[in-house]
Formats: structure tokens, sequence, C-alpha cells
């Protein structure tokens, strides 16, 4: 497992998610600015890049963090890969200080954070042309 602050640091991490995000899902604007400043976690298995995913606080300075960019290599997919990076984002967040924790995931996806704990809030929306929701989690 490796950490990052800022994206550069971990170019297979960025294949990866390009990889899943543009390629297979078909999103335009995978990568912005937050990329430079978030924290990013890269699991790997065998030297493989299976699993990804950034936090950041958002405002600074309120306790929130958002999770989120949580990309898993196919071939790894229920495996629990995806649980690993969520729970290290999770205690990341938790080292740098975090009361609550937010996240925008895809509607598909819902159940699996609801597992791990996160509640839905607000309405669906379309991020590009995928409906997503927001989900919560207190520390």
């Amino acid at each position: 497992m490796q950490f990052s602050r800022g994206l550069d640091a971990l170019p297979l991490a960025k294949e990866l998610r390009r990889k899943v995000f543009i390629t297979e899902q078909g999103f335009q604007n995978e990568f912005d600015d937050i990329d430079r400043t978030a924290w990013h976690v890269l699991i790997s298995e065998g030297g493989f890049p299976c699993g990804t995913g950034r936090v950041f606080e958002t405002p600074a300075g309120s306790g929130c963090y958002h999770l989120g960019r949580i990309a898993v290599e196919r071939d790894y997919r229920k495996q629990h890969i995806g649980s690993l990076v969520l729970k290290k984002l999770e205690e990341k967040a938790r080292e740098l200080g975090a009361r609550e924790l937010q996240l925008s995931a895809q509607v598909q996806a819902q159940g699996f954070y609801e597992k791990n704990g996160y509640q839905a809030f607000g309405s669906t929306y379309p991020d590009e042309h995928v409906p997503h929701i927001s989900m919560k989690k207190k520390v």
C-alpha cells in the first residue's frame, strides 16, 4: 500500500483511474485540480495496482473529509479491495482530524457504501451520464 499527497507521485493510481473511469465507464472529466493536494492511496497485490482512491478536507478547516475516485481493477472486484481502499482512506481522514466523511456514490454502488456505514442524503443527481447520490458517515 502506498499513500501520497498529490496524484503525480502515484502514476499507477492515475492509470488505474483512467482505465476504470474513462475507458470502462466513459467519464470525460476524471482528473481535476483537487488531485494535486488530496491524499491518494494505491493498493497493490503482487506488485499489480488493483485499487485506488483519494481523500481531502472540504471546506478547509471544517473537519469534513470527502472520499472519492475509488476505483478497483476489474479482475480484483468482489475481493474486498474496494473495502480496503475505503478503510485506508477513512484511517487517513481520521489521522487528519476528520469528524465527518462524505462521498458522492454512483447509485449502483450505494449498497456497498451502506454496508460500510454510510447513509444517503439528498436526491440523486447526474455526474456526467451516471446517477449519483451523496452519502455521509460520522467519525
